[in-house]
């Protein structure tokens, strides 16, 4: 999981030879970041609102959303990028970590169901794979238009259980306007804030002969969003009746990182310990979720399919007694491994389909939306409590 380290610095200079001009885009905004994806993979820019609203893809990496801005190329760039691993131009073993906002993977990662380890081995780090056809390989553009990209791939994946998937992968990719965003959450947007927003629709259909059953394992399909982390960054998770929190990832977890009151949950977004917490079904309160940068003043939801089911897949390292009373919603935050190592930094809004039982030719859906609003503190807090019901203002 070593990248090589780039020096930054090196990476400008690299920008002002290739875009051939006087000036480069900023570090951190998104001019800068299509820059440099477009110097070393194909991108796809999706725009509304006259250019302010954007998102950028790339289809070699699965089709993912890898960032996106509300105020056009000198915006801010909300996703977090791998600069140093997409520079290298080298592949890890385990895990190419590139980034992006929505990724499209499939669970369960942990279990005796799983998909990120091979059989007979045991659950460690070491072991730890992501399968080629969610890490490396290229999803295919079927069509583009100006706010929407649709993305196609076959894929095969085994699990530790020795069942063989073959399916179907389906991807849509489109960014809202602003009379979209407004009707899909229910909010009036202000003139004090910038905004961006944006959905995958991701369908799988299972194209081999035999069916999935749940004693052989099923899939789940997982979008995971990638954000740049800081200091004064708080996850904000509504929850309802009596919490049943998992915090059994990767070991324990102190008040100084999570914490719970009576209506949401507060996990830290620093990128300086790593650590994973999980809801299940039954204390998903809405389909909404989503994260609150005091720094900067950037308040993203994240807003998922949810019908209330309650099969979900456990992505828990080990044996597991329960294989189906998975999580629906996620959040990691990066931090170094034992040896020193990191990831990131970074972290992470996750959201999961259920798992379904499906025969040949049968399929299943999950969309997963993202949006961003800056600026006014007022305006942010507004939707916060609207949106999540939590005041911004108990947040240190």
């Amino acid at each position: 999981m070593n990248s090589k380290k780039l020096n930054i610095a090196s990476l400008l200079m690299g920008f002002l030879m290739f875009l051939g001009c006087s000036s480069a885009p900023e570090l951190g905004t998104f001019g800068y970041d299509v820059a440099f994806l477009k110097s070393h993979t194909e991108t796809l820019v999706l725009e509304s609102q006259n250019g302010e609203c954007q998102v950028a893809l790339a289809p070699a990496y699965q089709g993912r959303i890898m960032t996106s801005t509300s105020q056009g190329s000198e915006g801010t760039s909300y996703g977090w990028i791998n600069y140093d691993l997409i520079a290298s131009n080298q592949l890890e073993e385990n895990i190419n970590v590139f980034g992006g906002e929505d990724r499209f993977w499939l669970g369960p990662e942990g279990g005796q169901y799983s998909i990120f380890f091979a059989p007979e081995t045991d659950f460690t780090i070491d072991n730890w794979f992501t399968p080629k056809a969610i890490d490396t390989d290229p999803f295919i553009v079927k069509k583009k238009e100006k706010n929407s990209v649709h993305f196609s791939q076959q894929i095969r994946v085994k699990n530790y259980s020795d069942f063989v998937f073959d399916l179907d992968v389906e991807r849509k990719v489109s960014i809202f306007d602003k009379s979209t965003i407004e009707d899909q959450l229910e909010i009036a947007i202000d003139s004090q804030i910038s905004f961006v927003g944006f959905q995958s629709e991701n369908k799988i259909t299972n194209t081999g002969s035999q069916p999935w059953k749940k004693e052989s394992g099923l899939l789940s399909i997982w979008i995971l969003g990638m954000f740049n982390p800081s200091p004064e960054t708080t996850v904000i998770i509504p929850y309802q009746g009596i919490l049943e929190l998992n915090t059994e990832y990767f070991g324990s977890i102190g008040p100084e990182q999570l914490t719970v009151s009576d209506h949401a949950v507060l996990f830290k977004g620093d990128g300086t310990y790593r650590s994973k917490i999980g809801l299940p079904p039954q204390n998903i309160k809405t389909p909404l979720f989503g994260s609150y940068d005091k720094k900067n003043r950037i308040l993203t939801i994240v807003r998922f399919q949810f019908s209330g089911e309650s099969t979900y897949v456990n992505s828990l390292w080990e044996q597991q007694e329960f294989p189906y009373q998975g999580d629906v919603v996620n959040s990691y935050n990066d931090g170094p491994l034992e040896d020193g190592v990191q990831l990131g930094p970074f972290y992470e809004l996750e959201s999961s389909s259920d798992s379904k039982e499906l025969g040949p030719g049968e399929s299943m859906e999950h969309w997963h939306s993202t949006y961003h609003f800056e600026g006014d503190f007022s305006s942010l807090n507004t939707l916060s409590k609207d949106l999540l019901g939590f005041d911004l203002s108990e947040l240190n």
